[in-house]
């Protein structure tokens, strides 16, 4: 068969064999164009496994390219339209938001895998235009729009492929449409995970439920979930589910940043001898800096990786500080992270509604200022693709040396808030940043404490994940010192949207 371009080097060539066998195996011929409707036969699960640049992205990007191209319909997570029997699809899925957005800036229709477990429940009216626009049916005459809006809409579909973006170019109000999120019952039928290293067990479980043919793409030498051992989703998947990348495709871009992480594979290497390697390339490139201090104008948008929970606490405090932030209140522009949803059972719904846009535990947001109602904020949700959320909040901002945190908004329930200044490298894992600054001092106390995992030096592990969080400049810190900043902190840098989407309502029963 004749490969698509670019040319794949010799292990992504094998890899792309092997997978087409998958694929062909459940009625999908990626080199004829060919597919079949969904059988029987039985589930699936592979696993593309390599190291930062080995070109896992390009052969998922690729892969999905080559389904589309035969007919596979991709789902997005946002409308899927009528059942078909003969219907193919796929979804591409990551754990974050903020990895989804970065397989959709590379050009891959990524979704995360909450989206995906909740579908959308539209109203019957506004739900004709869905399936016009997906060419399921025929143009609709809807009460209330005009010719002119119905245009609109077909317009922004045809160029950008969201049913809610064209109902919102049409003039429509998420809440107009959208009238909640179900668990989905139906199982769907092809699945690529990104960031599959991320993956607990419980999570791997559900995806095999829904997906019956499984491609997971992840690093094996990024942290294992928490509580694991050290041991990864693939790593319970038989040797021939397992397909290597080993050539490192970047490093012929001469990227010093992944020539530092993929030193870490050394396992002679010391501390000492690797902060020297980081010191050198940031004499000979400014992709790397050799950094004095923290700066406090990069946290508010790209936290500073640690390993330590004090060490997170102690550089919040002080970012908020710097800024001059009230004791009793935040400044817009202020980073979170979500904690989660505190919700009793009996609010399943509402909770539904909270994670289907966005608010899962560890997405990032932008604190944009008060909600009208009392413990109600208004913020952005960094990687969304509807981004703007007004959410009952409990936001807990953490204090040194203090066991109980400052909380400045408080609902009785809704989704629950710390602050995002600063992050520990697992809660990084998924996410990347233009500029990422690493903590040093934090990892020399891990390589100080000789702790391992998985029979791999702690630092180290801590070390490549932190760095591969970098998309263009290294900040290496190596003093417990922080900037001022040169500007105050500002919403002006985020998308401009439509008045926020209510989410909860501050009320029992």
């Amino acid at each position: 068969m004749s490969l698509p371009a670019p040319i794949f080097s010799d292990d992504q060539a094998e890899a792309w064999d092997r997978l087409a066998e998958v694929l062909a195996e459940a009625g999908i011929d990626i080199a004829d164009g060919d597919t079949e409707p969904p059988g029987d036969g039985p589930n699936r699960v592979m696993a593309v496994v390599g190291k930062a640049g080995s070109g896992k992205t390009l052969l998922l990007s690729q892969l999905a390219k080559a389904l589309q191209e035969a007919g596979v319909d991709v789902i997005s997570g946002d409308y899927e339209g009528r059942r078909r029997k003969e219907r193919r699809t796929l979804a591409i899925l990551a754990p974050t938001n903020k990895a989804a957005s970065v397989l959709r800036n590379r050009g891959v229709p990524a979704t995360t895998i909450h989206r995906i477990l909740y579908t959308p429940v539209y109203d019957p009216e506004y739900e004709r235009i869905a399936e016009w626009l997906a060419g399921n049916g025929d143009r609709p005459t809807i009460e209330g729009l005009t010719e002119a809006a119905l245009d609109r809409a077909k317009a922004f579909y045809d160029q950008m492929k969201s049913i809610p973006g064209a109902l919102a170019a049409a003039g429509l109000r998420g809440s107009d449409f959208i009238l909640g999120w179900k668990r989905r019952e139906d199982p769907l039928d092809i699945g690529f995970i990104d960031e599959s290293s991320m993956l607990d067990d419980r999570q791997f479980d559900d995806l095999k439920e829904i997906f019956p043919t499984l491609v997971m793409f992840g690093d094996p030498a990024q942290l294992a979930p928490v509580n694991q051992s050290g041991a990864m989703a693939f790593d319970r998947l038989p040797e021939g589910q397992r397909l290597e990348l080993h050539r490192i495709h970047r490093q012929t871009e001469d990227n010093p940043i992944l020539d530092l992480a993929h030193a870490l594979a050394d396992d002679s290497l010391t501390f000492e001898r690797f902060e020297r390697m980081v010191e050198d390339a940031a004499r000979r490139d400014p992709r790397v800096v050799w950094a004095e201090r923290v700066e406090t104008g990069l946290m508010a948008r790209s936290p500073v990786l640690v390993w330590r929970n004090q060490t997170r606490i102690r550089l919040i405090h002080a970012f908020r500080g710097a800024y001059g932030a009230p004791a009793d209140a935040l400044l817009p522009g202020e980073p979170l992270i979500c904690d989660g949803i505190e919700l009793p059972l009996k609010h399943r719904k509402k909770r539904i509604d909270l994670e289907a846009r966005g608010l899962i535990k560890g997405a990032q947001v932008i604190w944009l200022g008060p909600g009208r109602k009392p413990g109600f904020s208004r913020i952005h949700v960094i990687g969304a693709e509807e981004p703007q959320v007004s959410a009952a909040s409990i936001i807990k901002i953490e204090m040194p040396d203090e066991e109980e945190p400052f909380i400045p908004y408080a609902a009785r329930m809704g989704a629950a808030f710390l602050h995002g200044a600063a992050v520990t490298i697992h809660k990084a894992q998924g996410s990347q940043w233009e500029n990422v600054q690493v903590f040093a001092p934090d990892l020399y106390a891990a390589y100080r404490a000789g702790r391992s995992e998985a029979g791999i030096p702690l630092w180290k592990r801590l070390a490549y994940v932190a760095i591969t969080r970098a998309e263009q400049r290294l900040f290496w810190v190596v003093r417990n010192r922080m900037s001022r900043p040169a500007v105050p902190l500002t919403v002006d840098d985020l998308p401009k949207a439509a008045a926020p989407l209510e989410m909860l309502r501050d009320e029992e029963g």
